[in-house]
């Protein structure tokens, strides 16, 4: 026995119209591009001085940046140098070393007084961050 499936399109459904699916996928792409949230990661801007003598550290450091309008940053965060004094005494581990990195419009007197700060404090591995010059 033979059986014979006949399949019949109803009038007017020859053709799939896909001109409201682009539709439709074009707005669902234009809603999850601006309901999504775009992480910024923020950061510090510092232009480091170039130097001929720099050499390359690989080992881990405490950061302490200093911008060129003079503020000092710890952990990505404003600090004074005293709350910095207190930061370097109950954290600081003497096999590690500080590293400053610093603008090159920052004031020179700024650099000397974190430099004096680490020195008193009895920080003997103290280097300060620049770019090679090429």
């Amino acid at each position: 026995m033979k059986f014979k499936h006949h399949t019949k399109l109803a009038q007017g459904l020859e053709q799939i119209h896909i001109a409201p699916l682009i539709t439709v996928i074009f707005q669902l792409l234009i809603f999850f591009m601006l309901s999504s949230s775009f992480a910024f990661q923020t950061g510090i801007n510092v232009k480091l001085p170039k130097a001929i003598t720099s050499e390359v550290i690989n080992n881990e450091n405490f950061i302490i940046t200093i911008t060129s309008e003079n503020i000092i940053y710890w952990n990505n965060s404003i600090i004074t140098i005293k709350e910095l004094e207190g930061e370097l005494k109950k954290s600081f581990d003497k096999s590690r070393s500080i590293l400053i990195k610093t603008d090159r419009r920052a004031y020179v007197g700024r650099i000397i007084d974190v430099w004096d700060l680490c020195r008193r404090l009895g920080i003997e591995k103290i280097n300060i961050t620049t770019n090679q010059q090429e």
